[in-house]
């Protein structure tokens, strides 16, 4: 079974962003993107409705993390400390060396490739640091922006589940990507 041990939360950099542990200062910029709904459009949860939401979803990762269940960063810009978005392995399954990769970020930095640069980032220390042997990420067949990102990732589409997923009243499909460590670059 994998084991996670990490004495000190790990800090990635990359050419423009900084990964960090997310903050209890970090509750306004999580409720911005937790409460807009082009963010949220594609995401299995409901929108924020107040800061309290925010600062809940941020001691349930802090409290994951501390159980070495999750690892999750805030997503900042080099240079500036504001949270712009979230990533990590926030399900882990030890005895199967596997984690699911999930992501946000703020509407304004869309489009810049940025996600990529994280997801790289994640991945690379999830498989050499960390030992998973597979990591997997669910997104909307809807969510193109999403797709873009995993495939250029290296993700490979393994599944196309219909209606599995029930977001208010309504069930949506939902598109599963893997990759495996075998695959890693460089």
């Amino acid at each position: 079974m994998l084991t996670l041990h990490l004495p000190a939360f790990p800090v990635l950099t990359t050419e423009r962003l900084v990964l960090r542990a997310l903050r209890p200062s970090d509750a306004e910029p999580v409720f911005a993107m937790r409460s807009d709904p082009r963010v949220m459009h594609h995401v299995s949860r409901p929108l924020a409705t107040g800061l309290a939401d925010a600062t809940a979803l941020i001691d349930l990762i802090t409290s994951m993390v501390a159980a070495n269940d999750a690892v999750q960063w805030a997503m900042t810009r080099k240079g500036d400390d504001t949270l712009i978005g979230l990533i990590g392995f926030w399900r882990i399954v030890k005895e199967h060396h596997l984690a699911e990769l999930g992501y946000m970020l703020a509407q304004e930095h869309w489009g810049r490739g940025l996600m990529s640069e994280a997801v790289e980032a994640a991945v690379d220390f999830g498989f050499r640091t960390l030992g998973f042997h597979r990591i997997e990420a669910v997104t909307s067949p809807r969510n193109a922006g999403s797709i873009r990102v995993l495939e250029k990732g290296g993700f490979v589409r393994e599944g196309h589940f219909r209606e599995n997923i029930r977001v208010n009243d309504v069930f949506l499909d939902s598109l599963h990507f893997g990759r495996l460590a075998g695959k890693v670059r460089g």
